[in-house]
């Protein structure tokens, strides 16, 4: 069972900063980055997902596992990192050592998750799925030096960082994606999702760590594929639901986040919203990519907290739980509702580690209890207990 060490172990990266030897205009924090690199991910992941050796899985689990290992190492440079992979005997050292930090919290989620995890590293980057990663990586870094860089014009290593960047993406134009290009429109739904991070969550509280849209979109992606295994969902399922977590928000980038409670305040209000984020989306974002994404971004990121499943071409709500009968891929399910648990949970760990760190806001501590006692009243979710999960953290 998923636990509370597990839970803030993964959101330890919502403290990481990046870039914090520079000059940045606003934080950079490894979450934000590792959410704007799967998004990135997915686009290139579209572009070669009809090949043979191309895997969801393998890159959402590849993508976990390097959040994973990036959460243990975030003191390590990134240029003493890559010295480290030249060495095949210092790296397997390097990452024997992250995972026996990271053990007593993965192990709960299964043997064979934990075997993947400690045996992932060892492999060749070479395939095609670890290069999508990687792309996806360098794409996100370079994005954020691209805001940093005029600010930092009088620091020497610029220089030699811009270079690098430039031989790295020489190494990826054979993905069909990286050929796209940056100024392409395709270009531009990246960077749509990429201003997700300037979008703060309780905008108007103080809090530590101030988490964005975008991070909380990972982490909301993340802990979707975790409950998923814990259910034993098809492979379809898995992608589904985290991917339904990463992009349950992406119409925020045109509407902003508006608080909850703001929403139920008046009625009507929030069926407005949805209205006019439908509008806005068919605007701005589906002219951005190809027509044969689009029923999907829609599935994620419309109706995204009702359970479905997609029976002869055709998506359909279905009122309860997902039941073993359409645990399948050939009906592509996705737990809308465990999302939307997930997605209370991850509102309810911003607002405890906030008040933990010394927010005295009575906003926080409204939804903190407020969250936990709507658990109580439901507490079992597409079969997981979230009631004990919250007790996890009395």
């Amino acid at each position: 069972m998923i636990r509370k060490s597990l839970l803030l172990r993964i959101f330890d990266s919502a403290y990481m900063q990046r870039w914090n030897d520079k000059i940045r205009p606003l934080e950079l924090v490894e979450l934000d980055k590792q959410g704007h690199k799967m998004i990135i991910a997915y686009v290139l992941g579209k572009y070669e997902e009809k090949k043979s050796d191309f895997s969801w899985i393998n890159i959402i689990e590849g993508g976990i596992f390097e959040l994973l290992q990036r959460i243990v190492i975030t003191d390590l440079k990134p240029t003493i990192l890559y010295e480290f992979k030249k060495d095949e005997e210092k790296y397997r050292k390097l990452n024997q050592w992250v995972f026996k930090e990271l053990e007593p919290v993965i192990s709960p989620l299964g043997q064979d998750f934990s075997d993947r995890f400690r045996t992932y590293f060892n492999y060749s980057d070479d395939t095609l799925n670890k290069r999508i990663l990687s792309g996806a990586h360098f794409y996100a870094t370079r994005w954020e030096f691209d805001i940093i860089k005029q600010l930092n014009m009088h620091d020497f290593e610029m220089i030699s960082i811009e270079r690098d960047l430039q031989q790295k993406q020489n190494r990826y134009y054979d993905l069909e994606g990286i050929k796209a290009g940056a100024y392409t429109k395709f270009g531009r739904f990246i960077g749509f999702a990429g201003q997700l991070r300037f979008q703060a969550r309780w905008a108007h509280v103080h809090r530590v760590p101030k988490t964005s849209v975008l991070g909380h979109m990972m982490f909301v992606a993340i802990l979707s594929y975790l409950f998923s295994l814990e259910i034993g969902a098809c492979e379809k399922r898995r992608i589904n639901n985290f991917f339904t977590g990463l992009f349950h928000d992406l119409p925020e980038v045109l509407t902003k986040d508006i608080h909850s409670p703001l929403k139920r305040s008046v009625e009507g209000l929030e069926e407005l919203i949805k209205d006019h984020e439908k509008e806005q989306m068919e605007e701005k974002i589906y002219p951005l990519i190809p027509k044969d994404w689009h029923e999907e971004i829609r599935m994620y990121t419309e109706n995204e907290f009702q359970n479905i499943i997609n029976v002869k071409g055709k998506y359909e709500i279905i009122p309860g739980d997902i039941s073993s009968k359409y645990n399948f891929d050939k009906y592509s399910p996705r737990d809308g509702k465990l999302v939307k648990a997930i997605d209370k949970i991850s509102a309810f760990i911003e607002a405890y580690e906030a008040i933990k760190n010394g927010s005295a806001s009575p906003e926080l501590h409204k939804a903190r209890w407020s969250l936990k006692f709507e658990s109580e009243k439901n507490p079992i979710n597409s079969g997981i207990n979230f009631g004990e999960i919250y007790a996890d953290f009395d």
